[in-house]
């Protein structure tokens, strides 16, 4: 690999001093570099990313790599985590190992792991994609609300709850996880569906093939009254909802491509990473 893409979370490193230091180390050894370019917001600004770019170097931890999945999807950058977080599981290279990472990308050709991703729609309104999962939850008062769960145009269940968690593969180590979900191989392709702190006694998960499609809605609250939820994508891009509003969510026709170094399987990284969690 020759051309290396950098995307830093502000946060870990507030004076990009190891941004900088990496950057060096490509440019040492003969090999282009560039870092982001980010908004206000630390997002990456739309059309800055060049052509051609080979591996996009992602330090942080695991947030910063949805987000970075998200954004340079249209590119179709293979992606490689350098941790910078806590527990990292999508992250691949802890930070004092990144050089020796990298002296192995500048003369071999890696394993290229591909992830599945979802879009969610709110018809008329919105379309975004997610690479761990789409959340919908309650808002204002701690009560619980009404949501229509579809499959294909069928009702699966009506929930009162919380919120219901759709996850991806990935997605089944984060919040699905801690309500109470299950844990997928993460290069399967599927949906995992969740209730958060259902208000019945069904609180189980239910797992759907990839190619169906997800529909929830807003169901009315107690007396017909209107009642107010956001959905997020991957834990950001929070969007209002209410009574009468739903999501969409398919497969989205793009995918995270992961660059794995690593010749440690899932259930040995699975078993590290969960001890005395």
């Amino acid at each position: 690999m020759d051309k290396f893409y950098i995307v830093t979370n502000r946060l870990k490193d507030k004076d990009y001093q190891t941004t900088g230091e990496i950057k060096e180390y490509i440019e040492e050894n003969g090999k282009e570099c560039v870092v982001s370019e980010k908004d206000e917001n630390g997002h990456i600004v739309p059309g800055s990313v060049p052509q051609g770019m080979e591996c996009a170097l992602v330090l942080g931890g695991d947030g910063t790599m949805t987000r970075a999945a998200r954004e340079l999807a249209e590119y179709d950058i293979p992606l490689l985590g350098v941790n910078m977080g806590t527990l990292g599981y999508l992250t691949e290279v802890e930070l004092p190992d990144y050089k020796e990472a990298l002296n192995f990308l500048f003369y071999n050709s890696p394993t290229v792991e591909e992830r599945m991703m979802m879009e969610g729609e709110i018809p008329g309104r919105i379309s975004h994609l997610a690479m761990n999962d789409i959340v919908i939850t309650r808002e204002g008062c701690l009560r619980v609300i009404h949501l229509n769960v579809y499959v294909n145009g069928e009702l699966l269940n009506s929930y009162m709850a919380d919120g219901v968690i759709i996850s991806t593969p990935t997605g089944t180590t984060g919040y699905n996880l801690s309500a109470g979900g299950p844990i997928v191989e993460p290069t399967s392709s599927m949906f995992v569906v969740t209730p958060i702190c259902s208000h019945t006694l069904n609180t189980s998960s239910i797992v759907f093939s990839s190619g169906d499609t997800i529909e929830v809605s807003i169901g009315e609250g107690r007396y017909g009254r209107t009642e107010s939820a956001s959905v997020a994508f991957d834990g950001v891009d929070m969007i209002p909802m209410e009574t009468g509003d739903r999501i969409v969510i398919r497969k989205a026709k793009c995918t995270t491509k992961l660059i794995k170094l690593s010749k440690k399987s899932f259930m040995e990284i699975l078993r590290e990473k969960m001890k005395g969690n």
